[in-house]
């Protein structure tokens, strides 16, 4: 029987539908967008309402002398507190941009705070039936701190720290609260034992961090470090979804269909090859559209965030480009291990290698990332199958690879695509109609030199 086109369509069409149309691969493709969505901007928020406001009463024992007591009080106004956070949202929106800082929000509710003085020769073990008394009020929690001496003075050698005493009932937010409040008062302090005005000494060391400027071709684009650390993680992620949806999808389906003696009734009207080819090419749609997919969310969240300029036209056609290659190695290799096999349980033990290979260079992706001109980087870059996964991650690093290695890795990927094609044909022709005992990777490449 003669290859035809027009069969191979039929049955890469009849593959992409079917896997397509299913509740698990509409619900896993749809739904994982929204998931991932809710748990970053929704569920954070959700833990930031505490609902009605805690009150907190602060005991301080200063044995310093100096006015601790009167200054934490006034970082502990709920204008302190508030400029605190703000100032941490402005840094983390600097550090990791403004989608990490609009999904840490503020809490809903402060705690309000009370601060008493006691006298500095109390001690915080003849506090302890205050902090933990039972008849207080529902929403009431107690704090003890304690400052010595040597906390603000200075003794020639280096400043003494702060003790923190706490109810078990002290919310984590009202503690945290506590302790940004505790060190602008005893720096403060400090600054004012030693004849300094702390207001001056705050606006000299005040610089805030600005943002570094990325120069692509297409002009200059703002902010992105985070994002830049991160693109080569990104990009094995990508690889790795397209790789794991496409070819699971094709070990699955042919197992499935060979168990059913569906298998037999196909083979009536195409060739093995026929079928193969169709198999690989409907289930590589699958693995097309779940990239771009997640590549265009990518894209417009780029673009929502006017940081489109970060990102280089070339390295979405390199991207798809490896995983073609990657996914014909990997495909084919599943594709294989399908028509080898009767039952799912009996494709594990022959999955194993396979999964290692393909694990392996996705976890390897952001260690490639921080070191794009390693020896290690380099050399695998030319080794088939990790290779697109390695390349992907030097392309994506802030030190891309000249063109030449990119091109070479390129050639290197096809070689491998068509072996493992050329693996698979073989091996799919002859395990195609057998039952029985699974075999192991020897009897697969008996199976490739008989056929």
């Amino acid at each position: 029987m003669s290859i035809s086109v027009r069969r191979i369509q039929l049955v890469a069409k009849r593959e992409f539908l079917t896997t397509v149309a299913s509740k698990g691969f509409l619900i896993g493709v749809l739904l994982m967008p929204v998931l991932i969505t809710m748990v970053i901007l929704v569920l954070p928020r959700m833990m930031a309402n505490r609902g009605q406001q805690v009150a907190v009463e602060v005991a301080v024992i200063d044995r310093s002398g100096s006015g601790f007591a009167e200054t934490l009080r006034s970082e502990l106004t709920p204008e302190a507190i508030g400029a605190r956070q703000v100032a941490g949202r402005r840094e983390v929106e600097q550090q990791l941009g403004a989608a990490a800082a609009r999904a840490q929000p503020m809490p809903a509710a402060l705690p309000a705070f009370t601060v008493k003085a006691l006298p500095p020769e109390t001690t915080a073990s003849s506090q302890e039936a205050w902090l933990t008394a039972q008849d207080i009020g529902k929403h009431q929690r107690r704090a003890l701190v304690e400052v010595t001496e040597n906390a603000v003075r200075w003794t020639g050698a280096s400043f003494a720290t702060y003790s923190l005493f706490r109810a078990r009932n002290l919310p984590q937010d009202a503690e945290n609260i506590l302790h940004g409040a505790v060190r602008p008062a005893l720096i403060g302090e400090r600054l004012r034992n030693s004849g300094l005005d702390p207001a001056l000494v705050r606006y000299a060391t005040s610089i805030p961090r600005t943002e570094s400027t990325i120069m692509p071709l297409g002009g200059s684009q703002r902010g992105g470090q985070v994002l830049n650390r991160l693109m080569p993680f990104i990009m094995g992620i990508l690889l790795f979804m397209g790789i794991m949806t496409g070819g699971q999808g094709l070990m699955t389906s042919t197992v499935e269909e060979k168990s059913s003696r569906v298998v037999e009734v196909l083979l009536a009207a195409v060739s093995s090859l026929e079928l193969m080819w169709g198999k690989l090419i409907g289930q590589l749609g699958v693995g097309l559209v779940v990239m771009g997919m997640y590549v265009g969310l990518g894209v417009f969240a780029l673009l929502q965030f006017a940081m489109i300029g970060l990102i280089d036209p070339m390295m979405i056609l390199w991207l798809f480009l490896f995983f073609l290659t990657a996914y014909l190695v990997f495909g084919a290799l599943m594709m294989a291990i399908g028509a080898a096999v009767s039952q799912m349980a009996d494709a594990q033990s022959l999955m194993g290698p396979v999964m290692i290979l393909l694990i392996i260079p996705y976890i390897a992706s952001p260690m490639v990332g921080n070191a794009p001109d390693s020896a290690f980087a380099v050399t695998a870059s030319f080794i088939p199958p990790i290779n697109g996964f390695i390349m992907m991650a030097r392309l994506a690093s802030t030190s891309p690879p000249p063109v030449w290695q990119v091109l070479l890795s390129v050639g290197v990927s096809l070689i491998s695509a068509w072996v493992a094609v050329w693996f698979a044909a073989k091996v799919f022709r002859v395990g195609l109609l057998m039952h029985g005992k699974p075999p192991s990777f020897g009897t697969l490449l008996k199976w490739a030199r008989m056929s």
